[in-house]
């Protein structure tokens, strides 16, 4: 009989969990919205969800999380330190090992302030880590719903240029978008429409989630985040949502150029990310070897950007076994898969 392992992902908006067996074999993946600047109660609440769903026997949990980032704490520290109070007494567990990137992995009981630092939003190392020694070369992106994270692999390591979100904002190795959450005004300020180039309101009107349910890309397992007027999740009303990104009502032109509108705004986020892979191929002296790895509910943009660069595809799922029939895809939480790997093989 194999162990149960489970890895958990706490993030500002989902929480996500991986459950594997100690071969590896991925069992089970499931993502909870968590809106964590609400307060605790919506992590306690997504755990009870996902727990629900998983053994009761349980070997080993393995933790990692960006949710320490929400304005619900005053400090990264101070998120960190509740975040894991709560999980460890939530799970009522003593087997639980906190994933702290550079340090590896920690005991619960053994954590000190100097470690922090390492712990703090380090859920991207656990998936890059992973992937690195499974290929040559190759860079890393996973395209999610609020962000996305791109590293450069090579021989079976992370070359990162920075490490916290400061610095890995600087090197372009995180950008700051992704498919759901991101409001379209942080993507675009105009816009090509109906044959003249208009400006956009930098109003809340509508996310990248309206956007990619116009072009039919956004899953509907991953479209957990409410919308930005609270209505419902219809194309209509995601066209209504981006109609009044540029002054307008949804009947005031057709819904074929509403999706045109929704292309406009998805080749500029396209455009962003690809700029960033770019400039991680240009760190190599030969890049025509090198693949790219997708990851993330938005992954079917880095499929178009290795088109557009002529490189090699490669699905973070395939690097797994199992995992079918789950709630979510393998690629769809790959923090939380590669942590829950890494903790039981280390």
């Amino acid at each position: 009989m194999q162990d149960n392992i489970v890895g958990w992902d706490v993030g500002g908006a989902h929480l996500k969990a991986a459950w594997l067996n100690s071969n590896g074999d991925v069992l089970g993946v499931y993502q909870e919205p968590c809106p964590l600047w609400q307060g605790l109660h919506t992590l306690e609440h997504a755990l009870a969800n996902i727990l629900q769903k998983l053994p009761s026997e349980i070997k080993q949990y393995y933790l990692t999380m960006t949710g320490e980032l929400v304005d619900l704490f005053s400090s990264r520290s101070e998120g960190v330190i509740a975040i894991i109070d709560l999980i460890q007494k939530k799970l009522a567990h003593n087997c639980l090992s906190i994933y702290a990137g550079r340090l590896g992995f920690l005991s619960v009981n053994k954590i000190n302030a100097t470690q922090i630092d390492d712990i703090a939003s380090a859920n991207w190392l656990a998936s890059a880590s992973y992937v690195a020694r499974q290929i040559e070369t190759g860079i890393f992106v996973d395209v999610g719903s609020t962000t996305s994270d791109i590293l450069l692999l090579n021989n079976a390591a992370v070359l990162a240029q920075g490490y916290t979100d400061f610095q890995r904002l600087k090197s372009s190795e995180l950008v700051y978008t992704g498919v759901v959450r991101t409001a379209v005004m942080a993507v675009a300020q105009s816009v090509e429409f109906s044959g003249s180039q208009v400006g956009l309101m930098s109003e809340y009107f509508a996310t990248m989630a309206d956007v990619y349910r116009l072009t039919a890309e956004l899953q509907e397992q991953a479209d957990q985040t409410e919308t930005a007027d609270g209505a419902e999740k219809t194309i209509d009303a995601s066209a209504n949502r981006l109609a009044r990104m540029i002054g307008c009502d949804l009947e005031d032109f057709s819904l074929v150029e509403w999706m045109n509108l929704a292309s406009e705004i998805r080749k500029q986020q396209l455009n962003r990310v690809q700029q960033s892979v770019e400039m991680q191929l240009a760190r190599l002296d030969r890049s025509e070897n090198c693949q790219l790895i997708g990851a993330g509910v938005g992954r079917f943009l880095v499929r178009e950007i290795a088109e557009n660069l002529n490189l090699t595809y490669l699905e973070f799922d395939s690097f797994f076994t199992g995992g079918r029939g789950s709630e979510m895809q393998i690629a769809d939480c790959a923090p939380a898969v590669a942590v829950a790997y890494l903790g039981c093989k280390h």
